[in-house]
């Protein structure tokens, strides 16, 4: 039974009265919730809270509605949560993915789907989630422990680990080339949207009023993003130095973060025969998110980037060494981007204070390491008082959390998918997924790049970027699944006819 089915039945059932009933207590809690949204916090936010029941009544009946607003929180409100409390402030990441894993258990228990999909990455990735959770219940023995300490530590840890989960849900729930394509151009368009306002309010912040970009962004505030002065990021915190770009990710390494991924996706596409973005919108789409990428000064996402168009170009694409030969060119030589050259020779030299900070983590947290090799310290935080968990480099930020043995795991995964990448390579030319295959790889290899640099795709304060990463991993695996079956298939209809 699908969940349409299931609507269907409670909703429109045959016995009148049970579908009164229904109507009736969906009425009153309509209608509760509404008083109650009414008295607390204004029409405004109370019109938002009935289209967000709306929407989740959606996200159950149709599952690519629940990957777009998941697609859609990630980039444009990663960090919004629900302004009211029960115990905790529920996130709408955490509501957008609990009605996508909902859908899909009731098409398993519906019989929609009758086989359980794995793929070879199935057992690496179980095996991940189970190290990870064997270290978070180790890591609660040597940390004081309050009912507040708990609520935020094992939230926290379950919202990382859902969207680890979020994997196996795609290869399930994505088994066509269509549902594939519709994702990805939900996630361009959503990444095109964070980069074109991002790039709108540094322009207004840096040539028109910076108070009204405060304002603006402070007017978050009742959904749980900071508010005041604060929300105007600049290089190492100091208003005397170039401003960076935000949008609404709060931190300019994350909106980086997003658009180094993303953009990785999308290049390819420049070679495509049928584009997920139509070809007229293709360029200004990609030039809006790269100056934007540029905007964040964020050199980590950066270089992830420029590693993920190496092997595109080295392996595929070679045009694009003339674009990345003509970006390096405009970086050095225009004026508008002196700064954020000064920005990159510093980082590489080591002479400002944030790089010289990482190399003080680096040595922290091998430190750490070093006295807790196997398992780690687990996710709260660390037995020692001289050592700390953090760490801008996500598999030391891994080794940290699960030891030697939880990075291994990790590193198990990622070789098996680029091994199966580049297995795939011989079967892909030609195909109709062909762009998209290369994109979802880059972007995997993109954001591995950039890991050595930031945290953000394992981090429990970053869940939008854990389930970034895992989405963009998940899509990936299914593009190679559909690249090996139709190569599958027309290699039994060459068979066939000689039969």
């Amino acid at each position: 039974m699908t969940s349409q089915d299931w609507f269907y039945r409670v909703f429109v059932s045959r016995y009148r009265w049970l579908s009164a009933l229904a109507v009736l207590l969906l009425c009153s809690a309509l209608a509760v919730g509404v008083g109650y949204l009414l008295a607390e916090v204004g029409p405004l936010v109370a019109g938002a809270g009935v289209a967000a029941v709306f929407l989740g009544l959606w996200m159950l009946r149709d599952i690519e509605v629940a990957y777009y607003s998941v697609i859609g929180i990630v980039c444009l409100l990663p960090f919004a949560s629900f302004p009211f409390d029960i115990g905790f402030r529920p996130t709408l990441l955490d509501a957008a993915l609990g009605a996508l894993f909902v859908n899909w258990l009731l098409q398993l228990a519906g019989g929609s789907q009758r086989e359980f999909v794995t793929t070879p990455l199935g057992l690496p990735v179980a095996v991940f989630m189970m190290l990870a959770l064997g270290s978070f219940i180790f890591g609660l023995a040597h940390v004081p422990l309050s009912l507040g300490f708990l609520q935020y530590y094992i939230r926290h840890f379950a919202e990382v680990m859902l969207s680890v989960g979020l994997f196996f849900l795609i290869v399930n729930t994505v088994r066509d080339g269509e549902r594939l394509r519709r994702i990805v151009h939900a996630l361009i368009l959503g990444a095109f949207g964070a980069a074109l306002l991002g790039t709108v309010l540094y322009v207004i912040a840096d040539r028109i009023s910076s108070d009204f970009v405060v304002r603006a962004l402070s007017a978050l505030g009742p959904i749980g993003y900071p508010t005041g002065p604060g929300v105007l990021r600049y290089i190492r915190e100091n208003p005397e130095l170039p401003l960076r770009a935000t949008s609404t990710s709060v931190d300019p390494n994350v909106l980086g973060s997003l658009l180094n991924v993303v953009l990785a996706i999308s290049l390819p596409q420049f070679f495509a025969g049928r584009p997920v973005v139509r070809r007229r919108y293709l360029l200004p789409t990609l030039g809006i998110m790269a100056i934007c990428l540029g905007l964040t000064m964020s050199r980590g996402s950066m270089v992830g980037l420029g590693a993920a168009l190496v092997v595109l170009a080295t392996l595929r694409y070679r045009r694009l060494w003339v674009l990345m030969a003509g970006a390096t060119a405009f970086l050095v030589l225009m004026p508008q981007t002196r700064a954020l050259f000064v920005h990159f020779v510093e980082g590489f030299r080591g002479e400002d204070l944030a790089t010289q900070m990482r190399w003080g983590e680096y040595r922290d947290a091998l430190t750490l390491i070093r006295r807790y090799p196997l398992f780690g310290v687990g996710f709260a935080g660390s037995p020692d008082i001289d050592t700390y968990i953090g760490v801008a480099n996500v598999y030391l930020l891994i080794a940290q959390h699960m030891g030697l043995i939880g990075l291994t795991s990790f590193l198990v995964v990622m070789v098996v998918i680029l091994t199966r990448f580049w297995r795939t390579r011989p079967l892909v030319a030609g195909a109709d997924l062909e762009p998209l295959w290369w994109g979802l790889h880059a972007g995997v290899i993109g954001a591995l790049a950039g890991g050595v640099f930031d945290h953000y795709f394992f981090n429990l304060d970053f869940h939008h970027s854990v389930t970034l990463f895992w989405l963009v991993a998940g899509l990936a695996t299914v593009a190679t699944e559909l690249i090996r079956q139709q190569a599958a298939a027309r290699a039994r209809f060459r068979v066939e006819p000689g039969r």
